[in-house]
């Protein structure tokens, strides 16, 4: 099981659908126009098929009080950012030094996930990892974390995605 978290409105919905739809088109076509997406307000399973069956488990922001309820059987974590918004990034990092700090979490492999890189106003990767702290953050943490800038959007980034998960769930099978 793989858990997709992050604060509302970051892209979580629409990156599940991307993936979804990358997973089944064999590299054929394009990902299309962004599909229409909803805050979610709870949870939601979606299976990937990427060699095998992944399921993603993603938990609506509005229940971050609640998460760690879902923390058990997670092999792999996807953790999603909003790297245009500036005044929601020290939140997420709570959020996450949070995550990263939980039991129950401490064998899972986290994928930090900076999404929304096709705005025009978006931080760049040096720039968030000096306002996080993220070097301090991977060098303390117990987890195997990687980061990767994407752009649910347009679909950029989201093969590295993929990949990771695919990677993630062959070794833990």
């Amino acid at each position: 099981m793989c858990l997709l978290l992050g604060a509302t409105g970051v892209g979580k919905t629409l990156l599940v659908k991307r993936l979804q739809k990358l997973s089944s088109r064999d590299g054929k076509d394009d990902l299309g126009e962004p599909p229409p997406t909803r805050p979610t307000v709870g949870t939601n399973l979606t299976d990937i098929v990427a060699h095998r069956k992944i399921t993603i488990r993603e938990l609506g922001g509005c229940m971050s009080p609640i998460w760690s309820s879902y923390y058990g059987n997670c092999h792999s974590l996807l953790f999603m950012m909003d790297a245009s918004n500036p005044t929601q990034l020290s939140a997420s990092c709570m959020q996450l030094l949070s995550l990263l700090s939980a039991e129950e979490l401490a064998e899972s492999s986290v994928l930090i996930l900076f999404n929304k890189i096709d705005l025009p106003c978006y931080m760049t990767m040096e720039e968030i990892k000096s306002l996080m702290r993220l070097p301090d953050i991977t060098a303390c943490a117990k987890q195997s974390i990687t980061t990767a800038e994407i752009s649910a959007r347009n679909g950029t980034g989201l093969e590295t995605v993929l990949g990771w998960l695919q990677d993630q769930h062959r070794a833990s099978s």
